[in-house]
């Protein structure tokens, strides 16, 4: 497979603080990537430089072969980060329409892009419902559903699957699934070891540094262990063992 992401020597400072340090990293076209750490690892700002909202200090960032950023390559993104960045006051519907107007999707595949987004996170019954009423977990899963209205060629999901609960979790997944094998790549960040286990390729992040890369198989049996969690602490993460299990 060819490179999709390509990433050379980033390096994020906030302040007098690195976030990220000398992070090189590829990630194949159709696949579905995880970045597994615990908090304060540096996952969440390595995705915001991956989808433009963050330039990194030092070093190069390209998607198909492309430097960010690029506004081109940015309406091809699906984004969904921790934080639900919704309007309480419109319905489900509504904020369906204002981020479908945002993507420039034609008003004619509209209904059935959003039907169809609501489906894959068992939202179709409570469109017409405002945002104010949803519960946590209602906003997490509308939060996914626009991240998937523009069909979009690459899909990065911060920790999506927080406050969801196991039955919808793993239909999700499913969905995950059927979007790659459509020629998505997707990259997920998560600290729960169950999650990291289904992705194709796993980078392992600690204190800003990828620790270890490769399969979730290639990284149980270079470490000789026969968990994720154990291969973690081989790698050097025992610092924020607990975090990483929770």
């Amino acid at each position: 497979m060819s490179a999709f992401i390509e990433m050379k020597n980033i390096q994020y400072s906030y302040g007098k603080e690195t976030v990220l340090k000398d992070i090189n990293l590829t990630i194949p076209e159709g696949q579905l990537f995880g970045l597994l750490g615990p908090s304060g690892s540096g996952k969440t700002t390595l995705v915001k430089i991956i989808n433009g909202l963050l330039d990194p200090t030092n070093g190069t960032i390209h998607i198909e072969n492309e430097q960010k950023p690029s506004f081109s390559k940015m309406q091809k993104i699906g984004y969904m980060a921790q934080s639900d960045a919704l309007y309480s006051e419109l319905t489900a519907k509504e904020n369906f329409d204002f981020f479908a107007s945002l993507y420039k999707i034609p008003r004619k595949e509209r209904k059935h892009r959003i039907t169809e987004s609501a489906k894959v996170v068992n939202l179709e019954g409570q469109l017409n419902k405002t945002l104010e009423k949803f519960s946590g977990g209602m906003k997490r899963r509308m939060s996914l559903a626009v991240a998937l209205l523009h069909q979009p060629s690459l899909l990065i999901l911060d920790e999506p699957t927080v406050g969801i609960d196991p039955v919808l979790r793993a239909s999700i997944w499913e969905e995950l699934r059927n979007m790659q094998q459509q020629g998505t790549t997707i990259t997920i960040t998560t600290h729960v070891m169950d999650e990291a286990e289904k992705c194709d390729n796993l980078a392992l992040l600690r204190d800003g540094y990828i620790i270890a890369q490769g399969s979730p198989a290639d990284l149980k049996a270079k470490s000789d262990t026969d968990s994720l969690e154990a291969a973690f602490l081989h790698y050097g993460g025992a610092k924020h063992a607990y975090s990483c299990n929770r």
